[in-house]
């Protein structure tokens, strides 16, 4: 039997090469991306400021509250 298990290292490796990421559908990284973060404490102001630069998003803003 064939094991199947991706280890980080492998997923990593993967991550990081734009081929393999070009071989994923939109859909895919739309799915990876919704679910890769761990919880409420890694949304946070800098975390979107800096995907809304890398993307050139410039008709969002966050804005903290208190």
């Amino acid at each position: 039997m064939k094991n199947n298990t991706t280890t980080r290292e492998q997923f990593m490796t993967f991550f990081r090469d734009d081929k393999k990421l070009n071989l994923l559908s939109p859909d895919d990284r739309i799915e990876v991306f919704s679910s890769i973060l761990i919880g409420c404490s890694d949304f946070k102001k800098k975390l979107f400021d800096e995907i809304f630069s890398d993307y050139c998003v410039s008709n969002l803003e966050v804005i903290e509250t208190k």
